[in-house]
């Protein structure tokens, strides 16, 4: 009977040993899955913030690339006015320059000689 006594309580050991090692197989997988789990949700939100900041840098240079546009185009348009005034500016002095010139040497028109001034400069 001492045998069958151990044999007994070594199933009877085997068991407990079992249920022990399936009990913590369990909160080792239950620990596991919320690892996953909380790892899935971070992964998540890191892509969504990325997403969210790659909108707003977009946007950003977006706006900003369009006012440099503007600007460039507002000092485009203004160089181009100041270049036409200083061009017409150039003309009205070489005209009044070869005027000036023909009326020296006595070579003025009829209608220059009318003139008994000499054109003046601005």
């Amino acid at each position: 009977m001492a045998s069958h006594d151990k044999s007994f309580r070594a199933g009877e050991t085997k068991g407990r040993t079992e249920e022990k090692t399936d009990r913590a197989m369990g909160a080792v997988r239950d620990k596991a899955e919320a690892a996953k789990d909380k790892t899935y949700d971070t992964a998540q939100a890191a892509k969504d913030k990325t997403h969210e900041s790659k909108d707003q840098s977009g946007s950003y240079i977006s706006e900003k690339a369009g006012a440099a546009k503007q600007k460039a185009s507002e000092t485009a348009e203004a160089t181009k006015e100041k270049a036409s005034r200083a061009a017409e500016q150039v003309k009205s002095m070489a005209q009044g320059a070869k005027e000036s010139v023909k009326h020296t040497f006595g070579m003025a028109g009829d209608e220059d000689q009318d003139r008994d001034d000499p054109p003046r400069y601005t």
